[in-house]
């Protein structure tokens, strides 16, 4: 767990210093809504999100996307990366509030649209999550974000 907790620091803090290249900042939708924000970093990119389940949870992930592929406006990236969170669960003595620690893996396509600072991606994001021995499969979301 220690090791888990300095990996996502490290990504984390390496998302917020490395500040001289161009962003994106936006939404991404789909099992829930998420708060985005992408990095830039050349033939890479570093992506975080603070997600909402509902009403009754939220996560934080960071992702190290590589962009595997161009082809005009539109990229296509996959990479790993981290997730923790917590929900309210409720059991025989009520709602208790569970966190929750995992890895997960990104695959998607960007299309950055020239005549306005806007990008939309499609991506899945499957996920194993530690706490539960789960793996999910069930988050395709769509992105918009606004490029600056």
């Amino acid at each position: 767990m220690k090791k888990f907790l300095t990996l996502l620091a490290g990504v984390l803090c390496f998302a917020a210093v490395a500040s001289a290249q161009p962003r994106a900042f936006g939404l991404r939708i789909g099992y829930g809504a998420e708060v985005s924000y992408q990095h830039d970093l050349g033939d890479a990119f570093a992506e975080m999100d603070l997600g909402l389940v509902g009403k009754d949870g939220f996560y934080v992930s960071g992702i190290y996307d590589f962009v595997i592929g161009t082809s005009g406006i539109f990229n296509f990236y996959a990479g790993p990366g981290v997730i923790v969170g917590a929900h309210n669960y409720e059991d025989a003595d009520g709602y208790v509030l569970k966190f929750n620690a995992g890895i997960v893996g990104q695959l998607g396509a960007e299309v950055q649209i020239e005549s306005a600072p806007v990008s939309i991606s499609l991506d899945w994001r499957p996920a194993y999550y530690f706490n539960y021995g789960d793996f999910g499969w069930t988050s395709l979301a769509l992105g918009i974000r606004y490029r600056f």
